[in-house]
């Protein structure tokens, strides 16, 4: 009997549960829609301009910025000026390592009085910066280029220099001493235009 009425409960549950209708469905209107997705966006703080007046449509692009900010409009000859440049400062280091003497010889036209290892060092100074240039060869990051840029340019002024201050200390002036500072001098103004060409920023379309 208790059985019977226990069922007969649940009977009438369900049917009520069945019976009950549901409230209304609420429809978002598009113009609450679009003012809740501009307050979200406001709050999140994308959608405005930034400092180089781009738009961000999403936190994403705006922590990470644009892939098209970042691509490097090369300049004609870089990437043969760069690799001329890894070519040239690898066989220089390897003569620095190998022969310290006749290189020395070549450029003060006189021999080594000193120890071979200054020259040497001097060799492995100049690998070190070949492989800058050839990590600068084969990438395609702007700021890795130009700093590549930037050390080949340092080189050639500090190496300008300290070759103009010893020759003055000599006190003679071969001609391949004047060969080596003029060539220093058309090295350094070509890097540096390719810097300063990378470092300007790109005209908006």
């Amino acid at each position: 009997m208790r059985i019977h009425i226990i069922n007969k409960n649940r009977e009438r549950c369900v049917c009520t549960m069945a019976s009950k209708p549901h409230p209304p469905l609420m429809k978002k209107h598009s113009q609450t829609d679009l003012i809740s997705r501009l307050k979200s966006r406001k709050i999140l703080g994308v959608g405005g301009e930034d400092d180089d007046g781009e738009v961000h449509r999403s936190k994403i692009s705006q922590m990470l910025g644009n892939e098209l900010k970042f691509a490097v409009r090369e300049p004609i000859g870089l990437r043969v000026w760069i690799l001329i440049s890894a070519v040239g400062f690898t066989v220089m280091a390897l003569m620095a390592l190998v022969f310290p003497n006749q290189l020395y010889e070549v450029v003060f036209e006189e021999e080594l009085s000193t120890t071979n290892l200054s020259i040497r060092l001097y060799g492995g100074a100049l690998l070190s910066l070949a492989l800058i240039m050839w990590n600068g060869l084969y990438t395609a990051e702007k700021i890795v280029i130009q700093w590549t840029l930037l050390s080949e340019a340092c080189y050639f002024a500090v190496q300008f220099l300290v070759t103009s201050i010893t020759l003055m200390e000599i006190g003679i002036l071969p001609n391949s001493a004047i060969l080596l500072l003029l060539s220093r001098v058309l090295f350094l103004v070509v890097t540096m235009a390719y810097y300063y060409h990378l470092g300007r920023k790109a005209k908006k379309i």
